[in-house]
């Protein structure tokens, strides 16, 4: 496919996002012969502040305001993100075009000591950057002294190898990207550490006036990985969602019926509240709406207002 010019990928310049670039614009270049994609590498104000939770500085939106900037400028055509990175609601003039097959959905225990978290002993030390992986430790280890954990993947894998760490928390999607997989000490299952909206999936974003570009992202699409991210997400927006919520949400698709599972808690692990409802995942945001009204009727709101 012969352009007059190459498409231009807005992308943080982490390890592991450029991981996620490379991926879409090999995918892209194989898929349409001819296509030029090149990378417009940028350094966001979360990776600049790296000595200071999420939740204290403005969440996860840190990561895409400069890639959005970008399109908005015309300096860029497409943002790849990981998913669970992008605010539920995206800014007025934006638009997600394509969400890709997910990875590995699970969180993974990585400890060079233990074979997993059930083997800690008291006041072992484990580094996690998310609250919501916090509360769920809390909630069913609360011998364990949670610490947080900024960085990328290498830096998070670099303070456990120093031993400031008896263990550490990561997405096993980044993981496996990365070629870290051997890290992995064991992968734990949604009943033990139930997954943020999107994690696992990237997500390809655009302007919303670049309708152009969408016959080319769409290949790139996965329908059902696109309809369990849009049911998690919608649980995440009708509840408010953010990095000061320790909240999860995960859907899967099983015999023609979607099934989404979901939490809320406080970062110290109580209460902790879950609900899980099931339907077509032709209108997954409908039972996404179903799920937080669940929590909700288990006093998910009071729960998020003491958070405040």
């Amino acid at each position: 496919m012969a352009q007059l010019r190459p498409l231009i990928i807005a992308t943080r310049e982490s390890a592991l996002a450029l991981w996620q670039a490379h991926h879409v614009r090999d995918r892209l270049m194989n898929l349409h012969p001819g296509l030029q994609v090149e990378l417009l590498g940028m350094t966001t104000q979360g990776d600049q502040i790296l000595d200071v939770t999420l939740n204290k500085i403005g969440g996860k939106g840190l990561f895409v305001k400069e890639l959005e900037l970008a399109l908005l400028e015309g300096r860029a055509d497409i943002a790849v993100h990981s998913l669970k990175d992008v605010p539920m609601t995206l800014p007025d003039g934006f638009a997600l075009a394509a969400i890709g097959e997910r990875e590995d959905p699970r969180d993974a225990f990585v400890s060079g000591k233990y074979h997993q978290l059930s083997e800690l002993p008291p006041g072992a030390i484990v580094g996690t950057s998310s609250l919501r992986r916090e509360s769920q430790l809390r909630a069913r280890y609360p011998h364990l002294d949670i610490q947080p954990l900024r960085g990328n993947v290498n830096t998070r894998l670099r303070k456990l190898d120093e031993g400031l760490y008896d263990a550490i928390i990561l997405a096993a999607a980044g993981l496996k990207r990365l070629g870290f997989a051997d890290r992995i000490a064991a992968l734990l299952e949604p009943e033990q550490s139930l997954p943020a909206a999107g994690q696992g999936a990237l997500g390809i974003e655009i302007r919303a006036d670049r309708e152009d570009l969408l016959p080319l992202l769409a290949p790139l699409h996965h329908s059902e990985t696109a309809a369990c991210v849009r049911a998690e997400r919608e649980v995440s927006r009708q509840l408010g969602g953010s990095c000061q919520v320790p909240l999860g949400a995960y859907a899967i698709i099983r015999n023609k019926h979607l099934y989404i599972r979901g939490f809320v808690a406080r970062p110290s692990g109580a209460p902790y509240i879950q609900a899980e409802v099931s339907g077509s995942p032709d209108d997954p945001e409908n039972l996404g709406k179903q799920l937080a009204q669940a929590l909700r009727e288990q006093g998910a709101e009071q729960i998020i207002a003491s958070l405040g």
